[in-house]
C-alpha cells in the first residue's frame, strides 16, 4: 500500500483507469467510482492510495491516509490477524501494523498512538514505537501544580512504569508503585501529578490520595472478611506478597485500613487476627 500521483488515461462505467507507468494498458489501475471523492477526467493527475483488493489486484482510492510518513496520530485498531493488526488511518483500507511494531497486543476497537512509515518493501505501515516522535512533539509542563489531574493516553509501558502523553502535550511518567491495576498501551487515564521534574516532564500516580483511598481499602478488607465467615485471613505478620495477592494492597496500606476499621469499631481483635463486630 502506498500513495502516488497518477494520470487518468481512460474512463469507463466502472470508474477511471490510471496509468501504471509500465507502457502496458493491461496494467492500468482501476479507480472505482465508489473510491472517488471528486469527478475525474482523462488527463487529470490524481493523488491516490494504492492497495490490493481481495483478488490481489492493485486498486486505487482517492481516500488517502490523513497523515504523512513520520507523523503520529491516535489510530483505531480495526482488525487483528495472525500476522499483526490493521488500523484506520483514514484510507480506503486499514494500514498494516506488524507484531514487531506493537507495544503490547492491541485489541480491535482500541485506539493507540502510532506513526506512519514505509517498510523495507516500500509499503506504508504503522508502528506503535513512537517515543522519539512524542518527545519531539511534547512541550515542557507549564503552570502545573502537584495534585493537579491531567488526562492523556499511555504510549509505552516498561518494567519501571508507564508513559503518558497528556492532552496538553506533556509527558508524564507513572512509576510502577503508583499503578494499582493492569494497564494497556493506548488507554486514556486521569493522572494525579506527584512531582515536577527539572526537565519539564512530570511524574504522576493513578492511585487515589490516601484519605480517599483509605475508605476504599477498608471496604475491600471488610468484604474479604464477610466472605470468610467474618474473620480476617491475614495479620500484620503476613508476608507482603500474600497481602497483595489477596487485596492488591501494600502491607502499609493494609495496616492503615485495618486500623481504620478498628477505630470505627467495625472489627475487633480475635486471637492473632480480627473479626467483624456483631451488631
Amino acid at each position: 500500500m502506498t500513495v502516488a500521483e497518477l494520470k487518468v488515461v481512460r474512463v469507463s462505467d466502472m470508474g477511471a483507469f490510471l496509468d501504471a507507468g509500465t507502457g502496458n494498458t493491461s496494467d492500468d489501475i482501476l479507480l472505482h467510482k465508489a473510491q472517488q471523492t471528486a469527478d475525474v477526467s482523462i488527463g487529470d493527475v490524481v493523488k491516490v492510495f494504492l492497495y490490493l483488493d481481495p483478488k490481489r489486484r492493485l486498486t486505487a482510492s482517492m481516500r488517502v491516509p490523513r497523515m504523512r510518513e513520520g507523523q503520529i496520530a491516535r489510530l483505531k485498531v480495526i482488525n487483528v490477524t495472525a500476522d499483526g493488526a490493521f488500523v484506520d488511518a483514514g484510507a480506503e483500507r486499514g494500514i498494516f501494523m506488524p507484531f514487531a511494531e506493537m507495544r503490547g497486543r492491541p485489541r480491535v476497537g482500541e485506539v493507540v498512538w502510532a506513526k506512519l512509515y514505509r517498510d523495507k518493501s516500500g509499503r506504508l505501515a504503522v508502528s506503535m514505537n513512537v517515543s522519539d516522535e512524542i518527545r519531539r512533539a511534547s512541550k515542557p509542563a507549564d503552570g502545573v501544580k502537584i495534585g493537579d489531574m491531567l488526562t492523556g493516553a499511555i504510549f509505552n509501558i516498561i518494567e519501571k512504569g508507564a508513559f503518558v502523553f497528556s492532552n496538553e502535550r506533556y509527558i508524564i511518567f507513572i512509576p510502577q508503585k503508583e499503578i494499582p491495576r493492569a494497564l494497556r498501551v493506548g488507554e486514556v487515564v486521569d493522572v494525579r501529578i506527584t512531582f515536577l521534574r527539572g526537565d519539564g516532564r512530570l511524574n504522576g500516580s493513578l492511585r487515589e490520595i490516601k484519605e480517599t483511598a483509605l475508605d476504599g481499602d477498608a471496604e475491600r478488607i471488610f468484604k474479604l472478611m464477610q466472605s470468610n465467615d467474618g474473620l480476617l485471613p491475614l495479620t500484620d505478620k503476613s508476608p507482603p506478597e500474600k497481602i497483595f495477592a489477596a487485596l492488591k494492597l501494600s502491607k502499609a496500606a493494609f495496616k492503615r485500613a485495618v486500623g481504620h476499621l478498628f477505630r470505627e469499631r467495625r472489627i475487633e481483635k480475635f486471637g492473632d487476627t480480627f473479626r467483624i463486630v456483631e451488631t
